[in-house]
């Protein structure tokens, strides 16, 4: 699979995937600096990315520690670790092709910043507005189907208190008889027979990680178009090629 991804895609490594020429992971990055909310970037990846040319543009490029929780606490560590430590931090993956300015400062204007995890909530009509025919997967609930896109707006003392119960759904994520043990049996009955709305994944969600957290519907589809299958990259092409203006010729006489 990584084989045929990099045949077409140019890299097995996803941030490292070029569109106009420019990686993911740069695009990623100067969206998040033409934010004037965000004042530090922090990448946490693979060597191959840690040690590209384009971490120039980040604070500081930190390796990889094996799951997915682990390197955002990393993330966060440093973070405190410098002057002028932070409350808040914004989580963002780093393989989302269309990432703006505009879409970062959209998300964080719906976020409650009382709260401590914020996570980002598309409706199917909208992600497929923006990307017809582009494929996603979506939670079937009582109140509609909805996906979840890749960035999270937390609070640090929310985010370590979280941690160790984090991990545990990270851990249990591949085995459907652990999470089901993990959500109660009538949890996954009512959502087998489509009985839940967003605010009882909430209730779940606070009380499995034991801190508030909340849904921000009406959030960017930007945030959940991201490049996890060649088909996504060939979409993500064939999409930015048409978005492209054509270049300007002039007449001749």
């Amino acid at each position: 699979m990584e084989d045929a991804f990099a045949r077409v895609t140019g890299s097995n490594c996803k941030p490292l995937v070029k569109f106009d020429n420019k990686t993911v992971i740069r695009s990623t990055i100067e969206a998040l600096r033409g934010s004037p909310r965000i004042n530090r970037i922090i990448v946490v990846g693979s060597e191959a990315v840690i040690n590209h040319e384009d971490m120039a543009l980040a604070t500081a490029a930190l390796p990889e520690m094996g799951s997915g929780p682990k390197n955002i606490m990393v993330g966060i560590e440093h973070l405190l670790s410098m002057d002028l430590p932070p409350d808040r931090v914004l989580i963002v993956t780093s393989d989302l092709p269309f990432l703006t300015p505009a879409v970062v400062e959209r998300f964080i204007d719906l976020c409650d910043h009382n709260i401590d995890f914020n996570v980002p909530l598309i409706e199917r009509p909208d992600y497929e507005e923006a990307y017809p025919g582009a494929e996603a997967t979506f939670v079937k609930l009582l109140d509609g189907e909805w996906t979840t896109g890749c960035m999270y707006e937390v609070s640090v003392r929310g985010f370590r208190t979280a941690l160790t119960h984090i991990e545990e759904v990270f851990n249990r994520r591949k085995s459907k008889l652990g999470i089901a043990r993990m959500l109660g049996f009538k949890f996954v009955w009512d959502y087998l027979n489509k009985k839940l709305t967003v605010p009882d994944i909430e209730a779940k969600i606070t009380e499995l990680l034991r801190v508030r957290g909340k849904a921000v519907p009406g959030s960017p589809p930007e945030l959940a178009y991201d490049i996890d299958y060649i088909e996504d990259y060939q979409y993500a092409m064939a999409f930015k090629s048409k978005a492209r203006p054509a270049t300007p010729v002039e007449p001749t006489s």
